[in-house]
């Protein structure tokens, strides 16, 4: 009786009242938008859903990136009735309801039902427990979605018996269409209004949406239902009308243009610069402005061997779990592990010497062209190797005293000092090293043991 009288009030225009973001929603996987690295043809996810035989299934990814609808896809693409509970309100005893509906589905209309649980994060261990046996048996099919992740938040055990796919947040192109479509879609979207959306009141709904497909249609339905229509019957939404609207200033930043590549610029030379402040400064506009996190994380890696390099050996780690972290817990919490690996690498020793290296010994191979490996140096272990000779003369150094023994490691006409560290941090160790290895000559030591092959 439910769905019948929800039928009639959606045909009467009651389904209207629904928010824009509700009424937008997919009904068939071709209608979804985003997330082609699991829905294109041919992938496993969309292989399952048309074939119907999906599994229970978790849902990771950020707000707004369609874990709920993907959720009511699978089971409007299947024959499987739809149930959903969320985990902030419900207990094992919805559970237990859920289940037993379940059970007399299967045996009275030989129906499967998919459970869609929404925030599965927020369930106890017993509540989670309590869905096991029944995902287990078959009674139900469960999909699981959740914003935290899933392998430190769900069971091991519920795990196991579920695919996890991720969702990423929606591209702009990708938030373009959802844009497009609900201004067209006169039967659910807003079609049937007149609205003129300018380019750069679209790029600013777009740009603080930050890939949330629900932020961007509220915003967007609330700039259209709060303006007044024009002489000619329009709602024309200006910048400031989606300024109002999203409650954020618009920003001069262009991801693609010159203001993009001048801030990653004073970001990076701030770093270099050892300044720290200068740094934050130009990291902050970069969030504000809706710069994506992963592109700052992987500046980030670049420079701490680039700019840092052995100086200071911990910078790189630092950077990238800096990218890590980012992708574990996303915005806005991520602004603080990029802020700590921002000032760690603007506060470390600086060198350079890595990143000449490797450019010098390229253009040296370039020039010369590749040398053949000496012959010590070559594999002996293939067959017939040795009978060619390779290996033969090789020293092994942990066979002396110091683990070293001088021989030859470049090709024959090379000698070109590619590393060359600087007198300063780690790499001042690095340096006095060098120099004392050179003043070690071990020819003629008998080796302490056997050398392998």
């Amino acid at each position: 009786m439910d769905d019948l009288f929800t039928f009639a009030y959606d045909q009467q225009g009651g389904g209207k009242q629904k928010p824009l973001a509700a009424r937008m929603r997919p009904k068939s996987i071709d209608e979804v938008i985003g997330q082609s690295h699991i829905l294109a043809p041919g992938k496993l996810l969309r292989r399952a859903i048309e074939a119907d035989q999906v599994s229970s299934l978790i849902f990771y990814g950020p707000p707004g990136t369609g874990k709920t609808t993907l959720a009511k896809v699978i089971a409007g693409s299947t024959r499987s009735h739809f149930s959903e509970l969320n985990a902030v309100t419900a207990g094992v005893a919805d559970i237990r309801k859920v289940v037993e509906a379940a059970k007399e589905r299967l045996v009275m209309d030989n129906q499967r039902t998919t459970l869609f649980v929404d925030e599965i994060h927020r369930f106890n261990k017993s509540q989670q427990d309590a869905l096991l046996p029944y995902v287990e048996e078959g009674t139900i099919i469960l999909i699981g979605a959740t914003t935290e992740n899933p392998f430190f938040e769900v069971n091991p055990a519920l795990l196991s018996r579920s695919q996890i796919f991720s969702l990423q947040s929606l591209t702009h192109e990708e938030l373009q269409q959802v844009v497009d479509r609900a201004l067209k879609d006169a039967e659910n979207g807003l079609g049937e209004l007149s609205v003129s959306l300018t380019p750069e009141a679209a790029e600013h709904l777009i740009h603080y949406a930050e890939g949330d497909a629900r932020r961007l249609l509220n915003a967007l339905e609330l700039a259209v239902t709060t303006t007044p229509s024009d002489k000619d019957g329009r709602v024309v939404i200006t910048l400031d009308v989606a300024v109002e609207s999203i409650q954020r200033r618009a920003v001069r930043y262009d991801k693609s243009g010159d203001n993009h590549y001048d801030t990653i610029s004073a970001f990076i030379k701030s770093i270099r610069g050892s300044d720290p402040d200068a740094a934050l400064y130009w990291l902050a506009r970069m969030i504000d402005a809706g710069e994506d996190p992963r592109f700052i994380s992987r500046r980030l890696v670049i420079s701490a061997s680039e700019d840092i390099g052995n100086a200071d050996p911990q910078a790189i780690a630092v950077a990238t779990a800096c990218f890590q972290a980012v992708e574990l817990v996303g915005m806005p919490e991520g602004r603080i592990p990029l802020a700590q690996a921002t000032t760690y690498l603007a506060t470390a020793p600086k060198s350079n010497a890595a990143y000449n290296g490797i450019n010098a010994a390229l253009e040296r191979i370039r020039t010369d062209g590749h040398k053949p490996v000496p012959i010590h140096l070559r594999d002996a272990a293939y067959k017939g190797a040795a009978k060619l000779g390779h290996g033969k003369g090789y020293q092994y150094p942990h066979d002396y005293p110091y683990g070293y023994v001088p021989q030859q490691y470049l090709p024959d006409g090379v000698h070109y000092s590619f590393y060359q560290p600087k007198d300063h941090g780690y790499e001042r160790h690095i340096r006095k090293f060098q120099e004392e290895r050179k003043k070690l000559d071990h020819r003629g030591l008998p080796p302490q043991k056997n050398s392998p092959e």
